[in-house]
């Protein structure tokens, strides 16, 4: 039995305007359609498929440790697995995140302004934050 018509979810999107200044914005993204994902189980809701991703890392962030103003190396999402942590872009937008919640990284080609490009990042509280990079070729999102 289905529970839920068009599912979706909220992510963090870290981007940069036309005058190089980094935004962050909770986007939905809601591209589910019904299908069999698996021969003889019930549907399932699926998103996708993303077959662009280009890598996978994970970090873990020093508890303590506010890492310098830098943008997303490529565009990627970012998924925490254990702790917390957070982002604040070049509008002073800051955003703490943890497991369960996402970001999309598509901060590059900021302006260096004020000394700061791109965002600032770091674990909050005394225990590191573990996060997944999946590394992408696309940006799911729509600057307007």
């Amino acid at each position: 039995m289905l529970t839920e018509v068009n599912p979706g979810f909220h992510a963090w999107h870290v981007w940069c305007d036309h005058q190089g200044v980094s935004h962050q914005k909770k986007e939905w993204l809601d591209d589910f359609k019904l299908i069999t994902f698996i021969k003889g189980m019930a549907s399932v809701w699926q998103s996708g498929p993303r077959d662009d991703a280009t890598g996978v890392v994970f970090l873990s962030l020093v508890p303590g440790q506010e890492y310098e103003w830098h943008e997303n190396p490529v565009l990627q999402w970012i998924v925490p697995i254990v702790g917390r942590w957070f982002v604040t872009t070049m509008d002073g937008v800051r955003v703490e995140m943890g497991p369960g919640e996402i970001s999309f990284g598509a901060d590059q080609n900021c302006q260096l302004i004020e000394g700061r490009r791109g965002h600032l990042s770091g674990a909050v509280g005394s225990e590191p934050a573990v996060i997944m990079l999946i590394q992408v070729a696309s940006n799911p999102f729509e600057v307007v």
